[in-house]
């Protein structure tokens, strides 16, 4: 086995994979696999710059991180930065501090690259299952943009557009410096309408209707079944490969809109960092789920990240 440490940076949040990858078998083995919420892109739709308070967040994690890969032993690293660090006009400001901490030039991908990643990591693992049909759509709804890939083993066709639970909330959830609580009817609607309009872009490269089977990544995905379940915290094994019908995401979607920002943040399964912009994923997961008439999604935990690792091993 090789030991392999992936690192992918987002918009709302950076996360660590370290794990031992078997290629031969396709064994992916977790070792250390950690989340941080650091809001690289707060403000980044409005001014286009990451924020000094974002960027000293980020480097606090990496610099978190680096002691983990250094105790585990990692043979190599590849880190990986997503819509954030692709829209700021400072990125070389974040690119040079990953460097001096962590020793490695963050690679700021494209979304058609995300987008490859996030299907390998999210069905690898599913190619074997006779109850999941093929072809998957692979959704990666992230903080600042959302990945569609359509496949069989492989990727078909995908997209990435700019809608994510962070940029969908600072743009149409915001009133004088706040999120709105809870939102008005006017936001969620023109909120509707910008996802609609994002989800026709897609459309026109990715045959998102064909899909028999709808899976969805990231954490505003997996904390939707962590409420789903009612579950007392946060289990990723309960909610890896969990099945979401579309009336529950419905239930769950309309919970949170109504809700206040107290009501949110006592919600156990809910990370003090997403309480104010889960309700905007959760929507975004929705309108697809209509889009398609999905009736059911099957959430993942193994994402971009995986994808990641196995692109290092």
């Amino acid at each position: 086995m090789t030991r392999v440490a992936a690192i992918d940076c987002g918009t709302n949040s950076i996360r660590l994979l370290v794990a031992d990858a078997d290629p031969v078998t396709g064994e992916l083995v977790d070792l250390d696999r950690r989340m941080t919420i650091v809001r690289l892109g707060q403000g980044v739709d409005r001014t286009g710059r990451l924020a000094p308070e974002a960027l000293e967040r980020t480097f606090a994690a990496c610099r978190e991180y680096a002691a983990v890969i250094k105790e585990h032993g990692a043979e190599r690293l590849r880190f990986v930065a997503t819509s954030a660090s692709r829209d700021a006009e400072n990125r070389e400001e974040f690119v040079r501090g990953v460097l001096d901490i962590l020793g490695v030039e963050p690679e700021v991908i494209t979304g058609d690259q995300e987008a490859e990643f996030s299907f390998t990591g999210a069905t690898k693992e599913l190619t074997g299952r006779v109850d999941l049909h093929r072809p998957f759509l692979v959704v990666d709804i992230g903080g600042g943009s959302t990945e569609f890939v359509v496949g069989e083993e492989h990727v078909r066709a995908a997209r990435s557009v700019d809608v994510g639970c962070v940029r969908m909330t600072e743009r149409h959830l915001v009133h004088e410096g706040q999120v709105t609580d809870p939102p008005t009817e006017a936001q969620i609607a023109a909120l509707r309408a910008d996802v609609e309009a994002a989800l026709d872009l897609a459309e026109r490269s990715v045959p998102l209707r064909e899909a028999h089977t709808l899976v969805g990544l990231a954490g505003s995905v997996t904390t939707v079944s962590a409420i789903a379940q009612d579950l007392p915290e946060y289990d990723s094994r309960a909610i890896h490969h969990s099945r979401v019908s579309y009336d529950t995401v419905r239930e769950v979607t309309e919970r949170l809109l109504r809700s206040t920002h107290a009501e949110r943040a006592a919600i156990p399964s809910l990370h003090p960092g997403r309480v104010d912009v889960i309700a905007a994923g959760a929507l975004v997961l929705l309108s697809i789920m209509e889009r398609i008439g999905a009736a059911e999604v099957v959430v993942s935990e193994h994402d971009i990240l995986d994808g990641i690792a196995w692109s290092v091993a």
